[in-house]
């Protein structure tokens, strides 16, 4: 008994001993690692773990925005760790303390840029741009898409500064400061780096050059950090870069430009004139795509009403939003038949700006002009930008009551469109009315919505419901149950039959890629990645003209062409439209980013085939249908340096 005792107890012993020494050498592993990480936060090999670490990033960068649906090349990797060489230069030639901390702010600065343009690309399928830092006073409004665009990997681009920072002040001991820190390796290095520089600019940053409009091909010529080079660049030179610099010059080009699609592009319906003196509302449907069009969920309708509008009217099955970014984008190309500048840039910083706006035409026509929105006319600069042109009635969330049912803080679509026809039903002339509908604005969860399953009739289902998408879903079908009470509102006021009514979507309210959607859509039909792209700005457009029914375009159009539509088929004269009509047979759009769209063919830099999704092989294609393809790029060069000359240099003043 004894000796099983003294067993149990040794066996107990050798058990603490051998915690003991696992535990010393837990601890003296901790501290070694504390040392050793310590003595490289404080010697040079910190930053090129610093470059490499920022490498990495930029390539997180990559994988997750542009080259999501791509193959990285090296080539996209070994520029941008130029750049990054670059950038790490300066703590060279610092020593110490001074040189760990430059380092580390060289790496806040350059991981919170990939960090914002992972989110904004998120938002976008863009890239975010310098100019886009006024836009930081609707911080309110922005922020509600926030919550959807974070992403828990978005901590990998500062967790490693979090981490540095505390090894370097825990426990930090008074050393001293290197004394025998030989410069001449560092200005050997510095010379390379600014010989390199001088290479960039001459190749990297020159061949991005060639593409002013594509920031998805400005980065695959130089980087990431390339295109935030040349977005800088051109923030500051924006006058200096413009094209044309006098009216007559851009007229000149224009005016050319116009006999040339006259020549190409006749009409194929003949409407000029068709609406003279009718009255015209035109309905602006936020985040409404076009691929919820005639498309049921669990046995509904999504859009119910909507769709009964296209089939009793005219549907354009090919419309195309002119850019990725705002709703305010969206208004600025539909009243003047331009092309909009960086996300809401056009209303936000060149609000004086005159154009052959919608407004005036209709008003020197003698129609009685209204705009509504249910937002604060602060948001996107509304309030100046309307309150300059010729807008009888001008309406923003101040003129409903305070108890009115809002929807994520806008006023609902319901009370906007009940509020417009006991407005529009007391003129006593003809009018033109102008609605922006917001209910169905990001985050698209309905809140403050009343009696909300008397509104929303579709069942997403478990799979979406409580998502983002399902939430999508919802909200368009709210939007779709408000523009059928408009209708009946419409009806029942005796205005509806004398009528034209044109609704679209202003842009997409889902990412590009989202799976969710992809999924949804490939139900239906599967989706090449060009048919994605195009999907992405892709929306819902009617066109309702008394005494015309049924009646539906599938050729390319776009929201640029809006305005010489309306104003052909009410016969008034337009001085200045970069679009076309909508019943010409121009067969492109081009978009803001440097992107066309046919019926066959996709151009993002280089021609792809639709159907498809593969490169075209221009040599084994015939000259006619090549020069065709060419015409096509003059085209966009031309349609977008007018546009961006006219909204820089305010180029229509006086036209």
């Amino acid at each position: 008994m004894n000796s099983l005792k003294n067993d149990n107890a040794e066996a107990e012993g050798v058990e603490e001993l051998l915690k003991k020494q696992s535990s010393i050498s837990t601890v003296d592993f901790k501290k070694l690692l504390l040392k050793i990480s310590r003595k490289i936060v404080r010697t040079r090999l910190f930053i090129l773990l610093t470059g490499i670490i920022l490498l990495l990033k930029t390539v997180l960068l990559y994988k997750v925005t542009i080259f999501a649906n791509k193959t990285l090349e090296f080539e996209s990797i070994y520029m941008a760790t130029c750049f990054i060489a670059i950038c790490v230069t300066i703590p060279m030639l610092l020593k110490g303390r001074a040189r760990f901390l430059i380092s580390l702010l060289v790496n806040l600065i350059i991981s919170i840029l990939l960090m914002i343009n992972e989110i904004y690309y998120s938002f976008s399928s863009n890239l975010v741009s310098v100019s886009q830092i006024s836009n930081l006073q609707y911080g309110k409004e922005i922020s509600l898409a926030l919550p959807n665009l974070i992403h828990i990997r978005q901590i990998l681009y500062i967790v490693d500064i979090i981490v540095f920072s505390v090894i370097y002040l825990v426990k930090r001991k008074k050393r001293k400061i290197e004394r025998n820190f030989s410069i001449i390796p560092g200005l050997v290095y510095l010379v390379v780096m600014i010989l390199m520089s001088n290479n960039i600019n001459q190749t990297w940053l020159t061949e991005a050059r060639k593409h002013p409009y594509n920031k998805i091909l400005q980065i695959e010529a130089s980087s990431i950090y390339g295109y935030h080079v040349l977005d800088i660049q051109n923030s500051l030179n924006m006058k200096q870069n413009v094209k044309y610099k006098t009216k007559a010059d851009m007229l000149k080009t224009y005016d050319k430009l116009m006999e040339d699609y006259d020549e190409k592009y006749p009409l194929k319906y003949d409407f000029g004139g068709i609406a003279k003196d009718k009255n015209v509302i035109v309905v602006q449907l936020e985040s409404v795509q076009n691929f919820v069009v005639n498309r049921k969920i669990n046995g509904k309708e999504i859009t119910p009403n909507l769709n009964k509008f296209l089939k009793e009217n005219i549907e354009f099955t090919n419309m195309q939003n002119q850019s990725y970014s705002t709703t305010a984008d969206s208004e600025h190309t539909v009243m003047n038949s331009l092309y909009p500048l960086e996300n809401g840039m056009s209303f936000a910083q060149y609000s004086s700006n005159d154009y052959n706006n919608i407004y005036q035409n209709f008003k020197n026509n003698d129609y009685i002009t209204t705009y509504i929105h249910g937002n604060d006319g602060a948001f996107w600069n509304r309030q100046a930008v309307y309150s300059r042109l010729p807008i009888d009635h001008l309406y923003f969330d101040n003129v409903f009551d305070e108890n009115v049912e809002r929807i994520n803080e806008y006023v609902s679509d319901e009370q906007v469109y009940r509020k417009v026809v006991n407005e529009i039903k007391n003129y006593d002339d003809k009018f033109y009315v102008n609605i922006v509908a917001a209910s169905s604005h990001t985050p698209f969860e309905l809140d403050g919505i009343e009696d909300k399953e008397k509104k929303v009739n579709i069942d997403v289902g478990d799979e979406y419901r409580g998502i983002y998408f399902g939430n999508y879903l919802e909200a368009v079908n709210y939007a779709d149950y408000a523009f059928g009470i408009f209708i009946d509102e419409l009806k029942k006021a005796d205005l509806y039959d004398d009528t034209v009514i044109l609704v679209y979507g202003d842009h997409a309210g889902l990412q590009m890629y989202n799976w969710e959607m992809q999924d949804f859509i490939k139900e239906v039909r599967p989706l090449n990645d060009i048919q994605t792209q195009i999907n992405y700005t892709s929306i819902l457009c009617g066109l309702k003209i008394p005494g015309i029914e049924r009646l539906k375009i599938e050729k390319p159009t776009s929201k640029i062409d809006l305005k010489p539509t309306l104003m052909e088929i009410c016969g008034i004269e337009d001085k200045f439209s970069l679009g076309r009509s909508l019943f010409s047979t121009k067969d492109f759009v081009c978009i803001n980013n440097g992107k066309i769209i046919t019926d066959k063919y996709f151009y993002d830099g280089e021609w792809y085939s639709i159907e498809t999704g593969e490169h075209l092989d221009l040599e084994s294609m015939s000259e006619d249908e090549v020069q065709k393809l060419n015409h096509y790029c003059d085209c966009l060069q031309k349609e977008l340096d007018i546009s961006l000359s006219v909204n820089i240099m305010n180029l229509l003043k006086n036209l």
